[in-house]
């Protein structure tokens, strides 16, 4: 029996007896599901990673700010490094039901970068891609990453697509919108894991939807009119397209801290910065032949 299944096991909220099942999907922290007295929970394991920027006191009080605003589960139960909140029966989206619902996510995260800043409270953390990319650098030199060579270059793209953007009223953003983040319980959706969440832009957001999903040019345009409430003007759309560059070069980046400092069951960080610079280069193909040389 694992320690974690022991501490679960242990936890002073279950009535009677339970049996925690792996819950698979994460790329960093540990999970399971607890089925006791009738109620389904999922139980999150994690401990603060400093080197992604992480710390689950932050992570906690968010959740329970989404759940108070109705963006997410209610959390039953938290201690250090541990969250038990209540499961929520539905579909966990991929990029196909992104890409099939991309009007109702535009307008469920305007509401969610509207309304939690009446919720969150303690220190305000903001989430800044281009600075997060900087500071992987230094993490990754210091690590003696495989892509110490390439660091500059990641760098100095950072800084030239940042100079693409345009002002933006600072949101309350999520700033993970992988696809498995949203579950849709048949008449509303859902959102889960706020490890990164913070003040932000929400051109983040609304890259990380795009990018993680495969957006074309027309579903970006969809998806911008939708947030936005008119169709977009070149800048903001040439800002769009920047942003979604560096939403896969921070995932990429983030990756690659990810082989120097974690290791989760079942997950390849390699393959999978592989596959996010894979998907940077095609994003700045794109990027490029429209608006330019960034």
């Amino acid at each position: 029996m694992s320690d974690a299944v022991t501490r679960i096991r242990a936890l002073p909220i279950w009535r009677g007896a339970v049996q925690p099942e792996p819950l698979k999907g994460g790329l960093s922290n540990e999970s399971y599901t607890v089925e006791d007295a009738g109620r389904k929970s999922v139980v999150r394991l994690g401990h603060d990673y400093p080197f992604h920027h992480v710390f689950r006191a932050r992570e906690l009080m968010t959740a329970r700010a989404a759940a108070a605003a109705g963006f997410a589960p209610a959390v039953l139960h938290a201690e250090p490094g541990l969250m038990v909140s209540a499961f929520v029966e539905g579909v966990t989206y991929g990029e196909a039901e992104v890409r099939d619902n991309l009007e109702r996510l535009a307008g469920f995260v305007r509401r969610f970068h509207e309304a939690m800043p009446a919720h969150v409270t303690g220190a305000g953390f903001l989430f800044w891609p281009f600075h997060v990319v900087r500071d992987y650098a230094r993490t990754l030199e210091a690590g003696g990453s495989r892509f110490g060579p390439r660091l500059g270059e990641f760098v100095a793209l950072a800084e030239a697509l940042e100079g693409e953007q345009v002002p933006l009223p600072i949101r309350f953003g999520h700033n993970d919108l992988l696809p498995a983040n949203f579950i849709d319980d048949g008449s509303r959706l859902w959102l889960v894991d706020f490890e990164y969440a913070g003040f932000s832009t929400a051109m983040f957001d609304l890259a990380g939807i795009a990018s993680n999903a495969g957006f074309d040019a027309g579903q970006d345009q969809r998806l911008l009119t939708a947030y936005f409430g008119a169709p977009p003007g070149p800048e903001l759309i040439r800002a769009h397209s920047a942003m979604k560059c560096a939403s896969l070069l921070r995932e990429a980046m983030w990756s690659m801290v990810s082989e120097l400092h974690l290791s989760a069951p079942g997950v390849d960080y390699e393959a999978y910065t592989a596959e996010n610079l894979d998907r940077l280069a095609e994003a700045l193909d794109h990027h490029r032949t429209r608006h330019g040389k960034a």
